[in-house]
């Protein structure tokens, strides 16, 4: 079973190894979507969705928020900005019920990269 929550953050950002548009200072109002893969505990929830809100807007979102990403992460494509999520919330958001299962990032509203756990072991 999965559960999934959404967010928004914006920052700004500029690709310093990419020739184009995107190697020039700019910004996005990113989505971010957390998908967990599990089964309900005692309570009946994979997790509570103010529990995993806590997570990510703790570990996540307060520090990417209305900030210039490349201080965090050299190279800040959708790609990049994925795996540094999933390392930041893997080991926060695993239960005895419950694991990281995707982290979708969105630059725009078209465009959007998925980080699978199969993509990581």
């Amino acid at each position: 079973m999965l559960l999934s929550k959404e967010f928004n953050f914006d920052a700004a950002h500029n690709l310093v190894n990419y020739h184009g548009k995107c190697e020039k200072l700019h910004g996005h109002t990113y989505k971010l979507k957390i998908v967990l893969e599990g089964q309900p505990d005692a309570e009946g929830m994979i997790m509570d969705f103010c529990e995993l809100s806590e997570i990510v807007e703790e570990n996540i979102i307060s520090r990417l928020d209305h900030t210039y990403i490349n201080d965090i992460i050299a190279q800040p494509s959708a790609e990049y900005i994925a795996l540094w999520i999933w390392h930041e919330l893997e080991e926060k958001v695993l239960r005895d019920n419950c694991s990281l299962y995707e982290v979708h990032v969105w630059e725009t509203a078209t465009s959007c990269v998925i980080l699978r756990k199969s993509d990581i072991n």
